[in-house]
């Protein structure tokens, strides 16, 4: 947790901020070696069966509900590290969920952590 935090920074540290910290390829991939990170894929399920990261759980961000299914799936409080098709998507689940989670968000989205692979 130590590591994590200081990825946060101060304030990140504090689930109830309300803020989300958006971050590069190479800083999502020490924040996802983190086992107690769950690593969130807010995308469709059709680019999702395309390709994604790891063993990403899939919530499409659009979709009604999307904040009560990451609920049922992830305890409030623990550090979520998400990601789209290219940033966007991305920013507007973290926006949604940084209330409840504390938040990190791959701020390239999976087209950018594939040029990097």
């Amino acid at each position: 947790m130590g590591f994590l935090c200081s990825i946060l920074g101060m304030n990140g540290c504090n689930a109830q901020s309300g803020r989300f910290r958006t971050v590069d390829t190479e800083e999502f991939a020490k924040v996802i070696a983190d086992t107690s990170v769950v690593l969130l894929d807010v995308r469709t399920a059709e680019e999702y069966r395309q390709g994604h990261i790891g063993e990403a759980l899939n919530i499409d961000v659009l979709q009604d509900g999307f904040e009560e299914k990451v609920a049922e799936a992830v305890p409030e409080g623990r550090t979520i590290a998400l990601y789209c098709r290219s940033g966007n998507r991305s920013k507007k689940a973290a926006s949604v969920l940084s209330g409840k989670y504390a938040v990190i968000e791959l701020g390239t989205g999976y087209l950018g952590w594939m040029e990097k692979q």
